[in-house]
């Protein structure tokens, strides 16, 4: 997290709690404004990941900073995995709640309160799926190796993430959207300027493609590859433990 974002001006909260509330506050309008942001490319970008999921035929998976539950709720389609859905965030557990009751999916997914960086599980997990949250991380490298811990030995992690697209005009349309679309959309309809300023900003600055990749194999992680999706606005990351 870049030390220049302060989502909430209360210097008595930490990082990550200030992170959180703000989570907490647009929990409600999240889903919305992220499909009109990600032009509804975010639904192929899961996909990608259930696929990955599927194909390695786990049994068992953690979905880290699950949210809102878009990927937690997308691997429900494979019948016999055991999903477990963690994050710090109260409201956006809350939503996800309330879709998996309206999708009757509550009994496939288990929800629980829980930092990235101190994960009440054993090393139980076939893989460990994290979609558009470790940077919000308030440590990456105590995330990265929290999420390395929970897997079993051959266990598999996949990040989804904003990363920055290194050619023209992808490069120009991310700085676009990152600095001045993001911030914008929030304010007009979320109505919360500084959180997607925060959004924007962090996206921005996250250490993305081959920087990330290095502090994957720093944990711990083995045969570490990433792969840009639409033009490198996104990157699907997959380690292995």
């Amino acid at each position: 997290m870049s030390k220049n974002i302060t989502p909430y001006k209360d210097s008595t909260l930490s990082k990550k709690e200030q992170v959180t509330l703000m989570f907490d506050r647009i929990a409600q309008k999240y889903n919305g404004l992220n499909r009109v942001l990600s032009l509804g490319l975010d639904k192929g970008w899961r996909k990608k990941i259930v696929a990955l999921v599927r194909k390695q035929q786990a049994t068992s998976v953690l979905d880290v900073a699950t949210g809102t539950g878009d990927v937690a709720i997308a691997m429900s389609t494979i019948a016999t995995l055991s999903i477990h859905a963690v994050d710090l965030s109260t409201q956006m557990l809350a939503v996800q709640a309330t879709e998996l009751e309206k999708l009757k999916l509550s009994n496939r997914i288990t929800l629980a309160i829980a930092d990235a960086e101190k994960l009440p599980f054993d090393s139980q997990f076939d893989a460990v799926t994290v979609a558009f949250g470790i940077r919000n991380f308030a440590n990456l490298s105590v995330g990265l190796s929290e999420m390395f811990r929970v897997l079993n030995p051959k266990g598999c992690l996949y990040v989804l993430e904003t990363s920055r697209p290194k050619k023209f005009p992808m490069r120009q349309a991310h700085f676009i959207m990152s600095r001045i679309l993001i911030p914008t959309m929030g304010k007009l309809f979320a109505e919360d300027k500084g959180a997607y300023a925060y959004l924007g900003e962090s996206a921005a600055h996250f250490p993305d493609g081959v920087a990330l990749c290095n502090k994957l194999r720093d944990v711990g992680f083995t045969k570490v590859t990433h792969k840009p999706l639409s033009g490198g606005v996104v990157s699907l990351y997959i380690a292995e433990k």
